[in-house]
């Protein structure tokens, strides 16, 4: 891997980490009424188990420390995707671009997530209610977004289109 992709992927891993941190944070404690320590509780329990929940402070780092690794693995996923198929470089090397691939990278990460790797790993089906809807529409700006331009806009070599 180059060093400018190195750059990509840590400015797109440390985006997505701290966009996807703050909108789920505020979407938990203000939209759903639930609690900071809670939330990240959650999220420690698929891989803790039950007694995450309500378990204090270890199993909230435990949730933020996993949250950070799961930023990691789906940012190194499209840097790998941008690095392997130069259509992609090109497509987001604009901001529309930027967008039609967020619109798709998104639903796809929540989906992955939430369909097989959750399920996998709490052994519960998926339950598709109304705040999954939700997930899926808010995966494009508080997931991809912050990872596709941070990867695609102002590529080295990779030029948009001149205009017609």
């Amino acid at each position: 891997m180059t060093a400018d992709a190195r750059r990509r992927l840590l400015r797109a891993w440390l985006a997505l980490a701290v966009v996807d941190f703050c909108f789920a944070s505020a979407l938990a404690t203000l939209a759903y009424g639930g609690t900071f320590g809670g939330l990240w509780q959650g999220v420690a329990s698929t891989v803790l188990g039950p007694s995450a929940i309500g378990g204090g402070a270890a199993p909230v780092l435990v949730g933020i420390l996993l949250h950070v690794g799961v930023a990691f693995a789906w940012s190194a996923a499209f840097v790998a995707l941008w690095l392997a198929l130069p259509a992609l470089r090109r497509l987001v090397a604009t901001p529309a671009g930027v967008l039609a691939a967020a619109a798709v990278y998104g639903p796809l990460v929540w989906c992955v997530m939430s369909l097989a790797v959750i399920p996998t790993l709490t052994g519960r089906p998926p339950s598709v209610t109304p705040r999954w809807w939700i997930q899926l529409l808010a995966h494009v700006p508080f997931v991809a977004l912050p990872v596709v331009a941070s990867v695609g806009l102002g590529a080295p070599g990779v030029r948009a289109p001149a205009p017609q």
